[in-house]
């Protein structure tokens, strides 16, 4: 039982420990996931900007349904950057959801799907710059100076839009009113990442693009491959390890505390009876035969060779010297007379009985 008890309490620690591990990978995060989504906490991620924008005020939501089933608040800003493909459906959701007064940031490497939300959509380049500043007078980049780059990626040609950002001759961002609404073009989405938020003016200039403090803020993270989630999917993973990891730790628990199959192990190892009771027993059936002399004659004649031989009598003693040889060792008189005298009744047979029986146990102990 000791060592199931052991055994238990060390796996029920190593799954408290592994329980422990899951909550500080889930405070702490694990670098990864997909590009510009506000899930990943890799370099390339937006989780960073995410937290930026809720600790300055911003009601962050993740949306896990189709841009088009998103877009109906209008004081919200919607980020839609480095998407691997966008429904047709949900490019002219997005264009409506501009026009009719909504904020969006969009774009990434390589954006073909903004053609839907811009008449004159600019041209993108896989050129781009390592720093950036401000070439026009919006609010958006309103106060910067220095805003730092992966040199990723870059607009070659603004279109319809209004460059605002540029290093050398790379622009980054361009801006452009669309009906009542307006669009935010990045053209290299690493001024928002993890990697280079904390650079330069990084984090001034995602907090300008959201918008103030009061607009929601919501991330397209469908076109990231996070679908709307159901059922048991809904449960967050950490809360279903968190369950299992209790349920596994009460099993063994309960294990460890509940008995082994079986009957009890006892204290103690049970011994063979005492040869008394073992002796006297035995003369109790001899008794039964209705001859006791012929079956205590065998019991008087190994009483008699045990007590000469323990008293170094001669061979044939006689039975004053046995009697007197067998009171020095410790037989009582009933005892003495049982071993010498004829057996008349089941009272001498078990007197001779004993007789025997202490001279072994005499003999065992060495006396």
């Amino acid at each position: 039982m000791t060592v199931w008890k052991i055994a238990g309490a060390g796996l029920a620690l190593l799954i408290a420990a592994n329980l422990v591990l899951e909550r500080i990978d889930e405070l702490t995060g694990s670098p990864g996931g997909p590009t510009s989504s506000s899930y990943a906490t890799g370099q390339d991620g937006l989780a960073a900007y995410a937290d930026l924008l809720r600790r300055t005020g911003h009601r962050i939501t993740r949306l896990r349904v189709p841009p088009g089933e998103g877009t109906g608040d209008l004081s919200a800003t919607l980020v839609v950057l480095d998407p691997p493909f966008l429904e047709s459906d949900d490019r002219r959701a997005l264009r409506r959801f501009v026009e009719d007064g909504g904020r969006l940031i969009a774009g990434g490497a390589n954006p073909v799907w903004i053609q839907s939300l811009l008449d004159d959509p600019p041209a993108w380049s896989g050129a781009g710059a390592g720093r950036a500043a401000p070439i026009a007078p919006v609010p958006e980049v309103a106060g910067l100076e220095d805003v730092r780059a992966a040199g990723k990626g870059s607009w070659e040609d603004a279109g319809g839009s209004l460059p605002v950002l540029a290093g050398g001759e790379r622009t980054l961002l361009t801006v452009a009113d669309v009906g009542r609404g307006r669009v935010l073009l990045v053209a290299d989405s690493s001024i928002l990442q993890n990697r280079l938020l904390a650079e330069g003016d990084n984090a001034a200039l995602g907090l300008a693009l959201a918008g103030g403090p009061e607009r929601p803020v919501k991330f397209a993270e469908s076109v990231h491959g996070f679908g709307e989630a159901s059922g048991i999917d809904a449960i967050p993973r950490g809360w279903l390890w968190t369950l299992g990891g209790l349920v596994l730790a009460a099993l063994v628990w309960m294990l460890a505390r509940g008995r082994r199959l079986g009957p009890p192990e006892r204290e103690r190892r049970v011994l063979a009876p005492p040869r008394r009771a073992f002796v006297e027993s035995l003369g109790v059936v001899l008794a039964k035969t209705r001859s006791p002399r012929a079956g205590a004659m065998p019991v008087q004649a190994a009483a008699r060779a045990r007590i000469a031989a323990r008293a170094g009598l001669a061979p044939g003693a006689g039975d004053e010297d046995v009697r007197r040889a067998g009171a020095r060792l410790g037989l009582e008189p009933d005892e003495i007379d049982a071993v010498l005298l004829p057996v008349r009744d089941r009272e001498n047979l078990l007197a001779a009985g004993r007789a025997l029986a202490r001279l072994e146990a005499s003999t065992l102990a060495g006396g």
